[in-house]
């Protein structure tokens, strides 16, 4: 991103005050995006990572920059065909953010590759871990290979005419091909598609031999692979018997994946979201990825077919999609992974009585749970035990994301079959889960299960389980609020933090936002609880205007933002305007921000650091000193216009003084204190990695969170 720190000049009005709505004070928000893949991929540069970590993220970085293209370059080029004219608030139109997105990703695509060239694939192959090209491979490999051939690969494949009789095949979404040019007897150059079939492994296991004694006497396996792609273009003679092959070329090609529901005009949203999931391999092709042997006349046959402009052609030397190289990381190599840990459990909810349960245990005190360090199997059991004490009426939950096998509606089908009342709003429209959303909502409404899909123009984002239980002559509620989705598979991968409180205001409001979900309501009050669309966005900034004051009064306003991404304009102006009155706020931005710290006179009062590391950073975190008396809220919503504005998000207030007090001092301050994989944000929107000074501990954050979770018994009372 160029730098932008000089050119930055402030319109003043007649009052001598800044003009906050100045496109200079903002950054792209798509150019922000391209920024955090630069942070992903200097995790792939860093010799500090073991290999197959550092394999990992340059894979990240590939699957990030496919769903980039699928999703926003998609749709600014959708804003070009249909003339937006609305600007974002930093004045780029979506012509010019193109420009500069096309530099910026080529940029990244190139330097991923010349790692993977000059440095991982090396390392990989002195540590045992070879990934060889089809013409390296030695007389018995290629007897191997080519029986893999024979008997996996040519069924599967299905070699596609293009020619007055047959029509130019359909190239799906993200799909790796080969163009092949081939020559017939009478000396005339036809063209043919093949797919590589994306049913077999993109990097093809060829015989693992054993190799040198390690010092601890142990023996590693050698690891030998070939690309599929390769396989296939070395054996394409079979596939036109009588032809000469004159030559083959990948290509990989991404198209517009971001469905857009007209929901006013579907009776059945869950049909509605399947015919849309089927047409979304149908989307406009974004980019074409080709290597830079293949020739202009191929190319030109490309381009032409499927419709694209010279631009949205991107040449790269060596492998393509490299978001494959994830395969490697189940090579049973843990010397060159990251050394795995103990996932905790909360003392309180190990019960030692037999009269002991969950329940009793929350009817004492609020538990925080904090994964990946904590198990997320206390949440697993919360459902559980709910589905078979005979006392709990009813289950209601948000889904958002599940993944596969979740043991979280494995517990809700168990709960109906034992008679209880369950509610599921699963939501259709995640983007990307939309076909596994859709799969259990329909084993959940045959199960018997009340499933609601979303409502009307808003995505549910929120992460609410409430459990109804009778007690005594009356009902108590018992609630699980968290930042992250209910997926056994992502709580071990991204940090998150979830809540479980019986407290009355509370669970009255989430009774009030299940009815808001599944019935009609036009309720605007909550207790507790900030609810997006109804409340959180007024309430959130009445919170920040606060802090002014306080700072106004006393000089000790200060604020702690953990989030995902920061783009909302409304918000970043009333943070500027904090700033501006003295406000220490400190920012922990993972991904996207739209913010420009440290400009004079402006915001100079803001910090921003990005987290990269082992585990997707993935709480959301709001501090409030509010002179002395903190407050802190955690939920689902992002400073974003569509978690604020277009979504149904809930943010709960943590108001036990024991856990305020870890969360500022334990969790917050720890992660202010990170010189490893911190990244401080610069007022160009370009980061610096920060290093410990001299004599200073070095700190990481993600580490240290593992560490003290080593010893369970060492745990605060209420916090895992």
């Amino acid at each position: 991103m160029p730098a932008v720190e000089d050119k930055i000049k402030l319109e003043k009005n007649e009052k001598n005050k800044v003009d906050l709505t100045d496109p200079t004070l903002y950054i792209n928000r798509e150019l922000s995006q391209l920024e955090f893949q630069r942070r992903v991929l200097e995790e792939a540069y860093d010799e500090t990572n073991p290999l197959l970590e550092r394999v990992k993220f340059l894979a990240i970085v590939g699957s990030n920059l496919d769903e980039f293209f699928m999703v926003r370059v998609a749709g600014l080029k959708r804003q070009i065909e249909v003339g937006v004219l609305e600007l974002p608030p930093d004045g780029i139109t979506p012509a010019e953010q193109l420009v500069v997105i096309r530099k910026v990703s080529s940029q990244l695509m190139i330097q991923g590759r010349e790692l993977l060239r000059d440095e991982l694939l090396p390392r990989l192959n002195q540590a045992g871990v070879h990934i060889l090209n089809y013409a390296e491979l030695n007389d018995k490999q290629l007897e191997t290979v080519k029986t893999y051939f024979n008997e996996v690969v040519f069924p599967v494949l299905t070699p596609l005419a293009f020619d007055p009789g047959h029509p130019f095949p359909h190239i799906s979404n993200l799909s790796l091909n080969l163009a092949v040019m081939i020559r017939d007897k009478e000396g005339k150059n036809l063209f043919a598609r093949i797919k590589v079939p994306n049913t077999l492994p993109r990097l093809v296991p060829i015989k693992r031999s054993s190799g040198s004694v390690r010092r601890d006497g142990t023996v590693p396996y050698h690891h030998y692979f070939v690309w599929l792609e390769q396989v296939i273009a070395a054996n394409l003679d079979v596939l036109f018997p009588g032809m000469k092959v004159v030559e083959a070329h990948p290509f990989r090609v991404t198209r517009d994946a971001d469905t857009e529901i007209q929901e006013l005009e579907a009776s059945d949203l869950l049909e509605t979201m399947e015919q849309s999931m089927r047409q979304r391999r149908f989307g406009s092709v974004v980019r074409l990825t080709v290597n830079e042997e293949m020739p202009a006349k191929i190319r030109e046959i490309l381009i032409h077919n499927l419709e694209l402009d010279h631009n949205d052609i991107y040449t790269l030397d060596g492998p393509l999609g490299i978001s494959d190289l994830s395969l490697l990381y189940q090579v049973d190599r843990y010397d060159l992974k990251d050394i795995p840990f103990k996932q905790a459990n909360p003392n309180e909810l190990s019960f030692n009585s037999p009269d002991a349960n969950i329940y009793s245990v929350i009817r004492k005190q609020d538990i925080l749970l904090h994964h990946p360090y904590d198990s997320f199997l206390p949440v697993v059991e919360f459902l559980l035990a709910a589905a078979r004490d005979p006392d709990v009426l009813a289950i209601k939950q948000t889904l958002y994301r599940v993944g596969k096998n979740p043991p979280v509606v494995t517990a809700l089908l168990e709960a109906v079959q034992n008679g209880k009342q369950v509610a599921v709003l699963l939501e259709l429209k995640a983007r990307f889960d939309e076909e596994s959303n859709i799969g259990w909502a329909k084993k959940l409404e045959s199960a018997g299960v009340h499933v609601i899909y979303g409502l009307l123009g808003l995505k549910t984002h929120s992460k609410v389980a409430l459990v109804i239980r009778k007690e005594g002559d009356g009902i108590r509620r018992y609630i699980h609020l968290a930042t992250g989705n209910y997926n056994a598979i992502t709580a071990q991968l991204y940090e998150d933090l979830g809540m479980f409180t019986c407290d009355d205001d509370m669970g009255a409001d989430a009774t009030d936002l299940f009815n808001y979900l599944t019935g009609y309501s036009e309720k605007k009050e909550y207790r507790k609880l900030l609810v997006a669309p109804i409340n959180l966005r007024s309430r959130l900034e009445e919170l920040v205007q606060r802090e002014i004051e306080h700072q106004k009064r006393d000089k000790n306003g200060h604020l702690i933002f953990k989030v995902n991404a920061i783009v909302d304009q409304r918000i970043i102006r009333l943070l500027y305007e904090a700033s501006m009155a003295g406000v220490k706020i400190d920012l922990i931005v993972r991904s996207i921000c739209c913010l420009r710290p440290g400009l004079e006179g402006i915001s100079e009062n803001i910090r921003v650091v990005s987290i990269v590391g082992r585990f997707l950073e993935h709480s959301r975190i709001y501090y409030f000193h509010n002179g002395g008396n903190e407050e802190i809220y955690m939920g689902s919503a992002d400073l974003m216009p569509r978690n604020i504005d277009r979504r149904v998000e809930v943010l709960f207030p943590v108001e036990d003084v024991r856990l305020i007090r870890h969360l500022r001092d334990d969790v917050l301050e720890t992660y202010m204190k990170d010189n490893r994989k911190s990244r401080l944000m610069l007022p160009d929107g370009s980061y610096k990695r920060l290093a410990p000074r001299e004599k200073e501990e070095p700190v990481n954050v993600q580490d240290m969170f593992i560490a003290s979770r080593q010893s369970v018994s060492k745990v605060q009372p209420g916090i895992a």
